[in-house]
């Protein structure tokens, strides 16, 4: 039994990994840390564990864990992966895996010099849509991979803050408004969420980023923002991305655009349903429920740490995807194109 810890638990641990913690056959929830007693207390209460912390030294020194989950605020991902990694547990971090390159690539040197399991939660390759294209690419099904066109548009103000947060917030504790805080979160929208469309366009392609240039709506604490990145196949990928509109739903659009075939993904948010287009034969619809299941981020890194399986998203891929957001800002605030 695997005794897993989880600092930085609060509204999205709560919606995501703590549930999938707490029903694996294989882990303990040993213990949950944060800074705010009452939230502490009360998530401890739902899930059912005994040890809870408000300091990540004291429970590292104190719980006796194998692994932990880090939920924190972007910045104190590098220093808390460290300290985790140094008393010798195994790491699921939520995304973003680090601020820069630089703290990424330490993190990854010292995952390795401890013979550690670093794995990062970014969206795609837990994603049956993102993990059936990569299929389609491998295969040769698409072709040489021409365009990537990803669109995002909805209303987020409220985690960054702008607005009040609705009565109809899942959860069981309100989130914590560090999206509005351009240095916790390190930027803003597209720190935030735009990690996951660069993963997806990397993750699918298989490819890396030649350059990039990228445009927001303001520093730091963007709101809207473009990317366009050439590949290192010669293709080219456009991401954009509007948290502030008016709309009250959300929608999610995807082009993916080879010499063989092309694919238009639509989820409003989820679940994602795929559009084939072969050249030489007729388009279909193929629908969430017919795609194969996906791994999911507990359940991936309990199977890496016991020795059935690779991580589906280890810190030495996630790097490329820091790279990434970090040459965005630097574009956007330089008004140049950046290349890799």
């Amino acid at each position: 039994m695997l005794r897993i810890g989880v600092v930085g638990a609060g509204w999205f641990a709560s919606r995501r990994h703590l549930p999938d913690l707490a029903a694996h056959p294989e882990v303990e929830l040993a213990a949950l840390c944060r800074r705010s007693p009452e939230p502490l207390a009360r998530l401890a209460k739902h899930f059912g564990v005994r040890e809870t912390y408000t300091d990540l030294d004291t429970m590292l020194d104190q719980a006796r864990l194998d692994a932990v989950v880090i939920c924190s605020p972007h910045n104190l991902h590098h220093p808390q992966a460290k300290a985790c990694l140094a008393a010798g547990c195994h790491v699921l971090m939520e995304k973003p895996l680090a601020l820069t390159g630089a703290e990424a690539r330490d993190l990854v040197a010292q995952a390795a010099s401890a013979g550690r399991i670093l794995e990062v939660a970014y969206n795609p390759p837990y994603w049956k849509h993102a993990r059936w294209l990569r299929e389609r690419v491998q295969a040769g099904d698409m072709g040489a991979v021409e365009t990537v066109d990803l669109r995002w548009s909805g209303n987020a103000l409220a985690l960054f803050g702008d607005e009040p947060l609705p009565d109809s917030m899942p959860g069981l504790v309100q989130p914590t408004l560090y999206r509005g805080d351009a240095v916790a979160n390190g930027g803003g929208h597209l720190a935030d969420a735009g990690c996951h469309p660069v993963a997806e366009v990397l993750f699918v392609t298989g490819e890396q980023p030649v350059s990039l240039n990228a445009e927001v709506d303001r520093l730091p604490d963007d709101r809207r923002y473009g990317v366009s990145m050439v590949l290192s196949g010669g293709g080219y990928a456009a991401i954009g991305s509007v948290a502030d509109s008016p709309r009250t739903d959300r929608v999610n659009m995807g082009l993916w655009s080879g010499s063989r075939a092309s694919a238009l993904v639509v989820g409003r948010p989820g679940p994602f349903d795929v559009l084939w287009m072969p050249s030489d034969g007729e388009p279909r619809w193929i629908r969430d429920a017919e795609l194969p299941a996906a791994p999911q981020p507990v359940g991936s890194f309990v199977d890496a740490i016991l020795g059935r399986g690779e991580p589906q998203c280890p810190a030495s891929v996630a790097t490329a995807y820091v790279d990434v957001i970090e040459a965005a800002y630097q574009s956007a605030a330089s008004g140049l194109r950046m290349t890799f």
